[in-house]
């Protein structure tokens, strides 16, 4: 075998980026989320949904952030909205990514018609003004938490599977791939054998950053009281003290809306910086600008 033919077998090679201080602050800040929503119910001594105490009762040791109008505990819906929120991280990134490698990568493999329609079906996702649809289907759907879910992981499929796309009619010339099918590898064999594998960093990258998106949109979500209203969750707890205008005008405010908030940035800024920190290894663009 000649040399070409060797280096054309070869799956693209990563870019060696120095482990940076972004990537290690957006795991540790990912980590935290994650340690919180393993243990954190654990420690908390109220059911979320249960009345637990007076109205509006201040930090102590029976509650720790107090509660809210209702009396139940609010440390309690803050660790059990860690674990609801990280459930819909994973899903929808999930979705975004094997959607994306169906509609980029394989009518890309195929060529001709398939990847025409292909294309023109991205381009038209990409079109539709995602945020208002989500809005629109979330208050269709009603309380269906899945549904709601669904549509984040599809909004997810367009702009990932344009990067997948244009990354596959790449690796297709390559010549290890010209070999399979010179052999008579049929389509769904070189899409799981050799571009998945030589795509796994670009599929990596887009499900971390997709995941981070997600969180910021079921939140946004409940916030604006789209969702299962018996549920717990950090936007639902921000929807829960809107409707009470009067803690703003002292300082309940503090326990019970500035911890969920807080937590909202802090996850999505830890799949950013996540997302951020792993672009240099992952994504093939800087290994050719490098």
């Amino acid at each position: 075998m000649s040399t070409t033919a060797v280096d054309e077998a070869r799956p693209l090679p990563r870019a060696r980026a120095p482990r940076s201080a972004i990537t290690t602050t957006g795991a540790l800040l990912v980590g935290v989320v994650l340690v919180v929503a393993t243990f954190g119910p654990l420690l908390a001594a109220h059911d979320p949904r249960d009345v637990s105490g007076p109205v509006l009762d201040r930090p102590s040791g029976a509650h720790w952030l107090g509660t809210d109008v209702p009396g139940r505990d609010l440390f309690a819906q803050l660790v059990h909205g860690a674990r609801s929120s990280l459930s819909v991280a994973p899903i929808a990134g999930a979705i975004a990514m094997v959607g994306a490698v169906l509609v980029g990568v394989l009518p890309a493999l195929l060529g001709r018609w398939p990847d025409a329609v292909s294309a023109r079906v991205v381009v038209f996702i990409l079109a539709l003004p995602g945020l208002p649809l989500l809005v629109v289907i979330g208050s269709l759907t009603g309380e269906s938490r899945w549904a709601v879910i669904a549509v984040i992981g599809f909004l997810g499929i367009a702009p990932n599977a344009r990067i997948l796309r244009s990354q596959t009619l790449t690796l297709r010339e390559r010549g290890f791939i010209a070999a399979a099918r010179g052999f008579g590898a049929g389509p769904t064999y070189v899409l799981r054998r050799h571009l998945v594998p030589g795509l796994g960093p670009l599929i990596v990258l887009g499900f971390v950053n997709w995941a981070g998106v997600s969180i910021g949109l079921e939140a946004g979500l409940s916030f604006l009281g789209l969702g299962d209203p018996t549920g717990v969750s950090w936007g639902l707890t921000l929807n829960r003290a809107l409707t009470e205008q009067s803690i703003y005008f002292s300082d309940m405010w503090t326990w019970w809306v500035l911890p969920p908030g807080l937590a909202i940035a802090v996850t999505v800024l830890g799949f950013t910086f996540l997302g951020v920190g792993l672009e240099p290894r992952f994504n093939p663009r800087w290994l050719r600008a490098a």
